[in-house]
């Protein structure tokens, strides 16, 4: 019984202990509580600045002088104030200053979530935070928060606090207070709104940065508008018909009165810092930031956007265009236009396309020609462009006769009769199609192709490895990914190709270079370089896209994507039914991309492509943008040649044999490499013959018609034998003899004459004899030609003299000559000279 007793006695003193330890902290939190009495004196409040990356050009600064007039609840009417409690506080006239029910819901969520990012504050609650407290979320500024909310409610009645409310709170864009967002948003005074107006302006409070009219959520705005007409209609306040009348009323807003540069770029910034550092802090916390902005660049752009929007909405009827640019050895976000005109907010200019999916067409594709290239593929790989059905459900023959594909709007492979045989571009098929011409033309048929070969899983990760975020469900997508089934945002996909200009190597997008708070550096840039392609594999898909040879043929030899003084990496895009154009392009150091199309997705007209479309306002940027910095080259790739012929570009047969150029005979080891050429004999085949798409460097399928794709695609490769009257080669028909062009004997012989040693000059003569025409004779020191002969005659004394001042110390002469058929020889002037 005594053990009981002292069991009780000590968890009693325990509990009051604690009672009163909690008893003095709460007493000592609260103490020098704001008196209510002072609600109207509101804190001062310090404006975030955003400044481009010099940290001198100020983009915007965020709340500025407020922007408030204070009205009675009088002139507020009924529906605005119905709005507001309905989504703030359905039970503002119940309770005594404190929303039990939400502050529940809210630390439930917290709880479950592990922070502290819920409300559930009553409005008087919100009007306590906003007028006397920081924007600190701790239990500690709840518990103030709850007292000073209490005791607001003991002095003033609820209309005094309603109409306090609806004049303190913000609505964004510097705006406080009703009259003000009234004014802002629709040029109206409150008691003029309509019920529409008013459930929008109710919206904002909870998020004024998120769901401003003048960002990039105004779909979100709209959903949360039609929340609160919703919310109206169940609490009694209008009728359902009422709220779906208001949910159908088009909305006008005025254009936005503000000194901001960049503005698509600024929200996208400002989007990102709330929702680091919350509302609070963006509009009220004194925060300085630097971005990645160049507004040389910006404004370049600007320029571009507009007056090519322009152009293309006389000429192709495409309203908008948006432009983006990168640094690929940064991650920097240089430049970003969101849209033609920010400004013009009755055809949605404040909605960035830079950050929203489109689809990219053909600007795809070069994601599953690396993938196919990391698997063993390469560009002399040939695949046929010829009439092909990719649906194993359907008659391979009904390519033959029908054109048009009957595949869904996704262009999905489907079951039964819904076949899938995709067209090219230009309506044309051209048989035989290396892959480097196939992607530097976007080749449809050939790319459909190499995405079954390479895999389209596998290819999806790669985009996401680079950049892309967007490609969550890889199920969603078919074969029509490699033309640009799936959706895509223009940033990420101009960071995603600077992934190739930078070796592969990936920095994640920024825009941010420092945020500062005072003294505090909240955040600093830091590099993250991660590889995430294989540096050769980056180098093949740059020289590729940056061959304008291998372009011509769909591209003029002078188009929009020819920099005669520098390479350039280009890849257009356009999707079906002219809904998008794309152009993305890049040097080592600069990555930009162009969409051009319409907001309401309108197709543009037929003629507006990629190339028409997007890519004179991409080399109107370029053009600009270069115009100070020296060329940069692309690092050379290593080609190495597969053992497999049919990797190598070799589809007439699975046996090569070497046969010398010249003279047609079999190739010796005289032969120059260059002579050489590998052909093939035996039967010829379609590549699914030759290889297993999950090992295409493995040994040959031993029954190739187990692939799902296998009868289809060799049935469209023997139909374009046969019509082509293509034949190949027997064995019976190889030569059976050497090259006899190349030989020892047939070397150029090189004669060196009287050599003449003066003071300051070293003078010596050569002639040569050949079997074949000259086509060149060079001299030199060393590594250095100092004179070289074009088409030399044969047996004709060449005399050469050079200056002793210009000679070496130790000087070795060399002559070396090449005929017209490859062979070549060397002689040296031995002893060198003494000088």
């Amino acid at each position: 019984m005594k053990r009981l007793k002292k069991i009780f006695f000590f968890f009693f003193a325990l509990f009051f202990i604690c009672f009163a330890a909690g008893g003095i902290f709460i007493a000592y939190t609260l103490r020098n509580l704001p008196d209510p009495a002072r609600i109207n004196e509101r804190q001062v409040n310090e404006s975030t600045k955003i400044y481009d990356r010099t940290g001198k050009t100020l983009l915007y600064e965020v709340h500025g002088e407020e922007k408030r007039t204070v009205i009675t609840l009088e002139d507020i009417p009924n529906q605005m104030r119905q709005a507001t409690i309905s989504v703030e506080d359905a039970g503002f006239y119940k309770h005594n200053g404190i929303n039990y029910k939400g502050i529940v819901r809210a630390l439930w969520v917290d709880l479950a979530s592990k922070n502290l990012s819920q409300g559930g504050s009553s409005i008087t609650q919100q009007l306590v935070k906003n007028s006397f407290l920081t924007s600190e979320r701790s239990i500690i500024r709840k518990m103030k928060e709850a007292v000073l909310a209490i005791r607001l409610e003991k002095r003033y009645s609820k209309d005094d606090i309603l109409e306090m409310y609806l004049n303190q709170i913000p609505y964004g864009s510097n705006t406080y207070g009703i009259q003000a967002a009234s004014q802002t948003f629709f040029g109206v005074d409150p008691k003029d709104l309509t019920l529409g107006e008013s459930a929008l302006l109710a919206s904002l409070s909870q998020a004024p940065s998120f769901y401003s009219p003048y960002g990039s959520h105004t779909d979100e705005l709209m959903k949360r508008k039609d929340y609160v007409l919703g919310r109206m209609a169940d609490l009694g306040y209008i009728t359902g018909r009422e709220a779906d009348d208001a949910k159908h009323e088009k909305l006008v807003f005025l254009p936005p009165r503000q000194n901001i540069l960049a503005p698509h770029f600024v929200m996208m910034v400002k989007d990102y810092l709330t929702q680091k550092y919350g509302e609070d802090t963006v509009e009220s916390g004194g925060l300085v930031v630097t971005t990645t902005l160049d507004v040389s660049l910006q404004s370049i752009a600007e320029r571009v956007i507009e007056e090519g929007a322009k152009r293309n909405e006389t000429l192709i009827k495409a309203k908008n265009a948006a432009l983006a640019a990168v640094n690929p050895k940064t991650g920097e976000v240089l430049t970003l236009v969101g849209s033609r005109d920010y400004f013009d907010i009755q055809h949605e200019g404040n909605f960035n396309v830079a950050t929203a999916l489109r689809q990219p067409g053909s600007a795809f594709k070069p994601f599953v020609y690396a993938t196919a290239f990391k698997k063993g593929f390469t560009p002399d790989t040939v695949l046929f462009d010829v009439p092909t059905e990719f649906n194993p459900g359907c008659n391979p023959g009904a390519t033959s006769t029908i054109v048009e594909s009957k595949k869904n709007s996704r262009g999905l492979i489907l079951e039964g009769d819904k076949c899938y045989h995709p067209g090219n571009y230009d309506e044309k098929f051209r048989g035989p199609v290396s892959l480097r011409t196939s992607l530097a033309q976007s080749i449809n048929v050939t790319s459909v192709k190499l995405l079954y070969l390479a895999g389209a899983n596998d290819s999806i990760q790669l985009a996401r490895d680079m950049g892309i975020t967007s490609l969550a469900d890889p199920s969603r997508y078919g074969l029509s990914l490699v033309l640009g089934g799936a959706e895509v945002k223009l940033l990420e996909m101009v960071g995603a190709y600077g992934v190739f200009g930078n070796d592969g190597v990936l920095n994640p997008l920024t825009y941010i270079l420092e945020v500062r708070r005072g003294d505090q550096t909240l955040e600093k840039k830091e590099d993250q370089p991660r590889p995430v392609l294989d540096t050769n594999i980056a180098r093949i898909i740059n020289d590729v896209l940056s061959d304008n040879e291998a372009r011509i043929g769909v591209f003029q030899r002078n188009s929009s994507l020819y920099f005669p003084n520098r390479r350039v990496a280009v890849k257009t895009g356009t999707t079906q039914e002219y809904h998008d154009a794309w152009t993305i392009g890049f040097t080592p150091s600069l990555a930009a991309g162009v969409w051009v199309g319409n907001n309401n997705n309108d197709p543009i007209q037929q003629k507006g492509s990629g190339v028409l479309a997007a890519a004179p306002l991409w080399r109107a940027f370029m053009d600009q943008a270069l115009a100070t910095s020296t060329s940069e080259e692309f690092p050379k790739p290593e080609y190495q040649k597969p053992e497999k012929p049919i990797l190598r570009g070799i589809w007439q047969g699975n046996t090569t044999v070497q046969i010398d150029l010249i003279s047609k005979k079999l190739a010796s080891s005289s032969t120059p490499q260059e002579f050489i050429d590998d052909v093939a004999v035996g039967d010829p085949h379609d590549i699914l013959f030759w290889i297993d798409r999950s090992d295409p460097v493995g040994p040959k399928p031993e029954h190739p018609e187990d692939d799902a794709q296998y009868v289809s695609w060799e049935w469209a490769f023997q139909q374009w034998v046969k019509n082509s009257g293509f034949k190949s080669m027997s064995f019976d028909s190889l030569p059976k003899n050497y090259d006899d062009v190349h030989t020892p004997e047939n070397r150029p012989v090189i004669t060196i004459g009287l050599t003449t040693d003066l003071a300051d000059t070293f003078s010596f003569s050569f002639r040569i004899s050949s079997k074949f025409s000259l086509k060149v004779a060079e001299v030199s020191f060393g590594d250095t030609v100092i004179k070289s002969v074009a088409w030399p005659v044969v047996n004709q004394d060449y005399p050469i003299n050079v200056p002793k001042k210009d000679m070496p110390e130790s000087p070795t002469v060399s002559i070396k000559a090449y005929d017209m058929v490859g062979n070549s020889n060397e002689a040296f002037l031995t002893p060198a000279p003494q000088l």
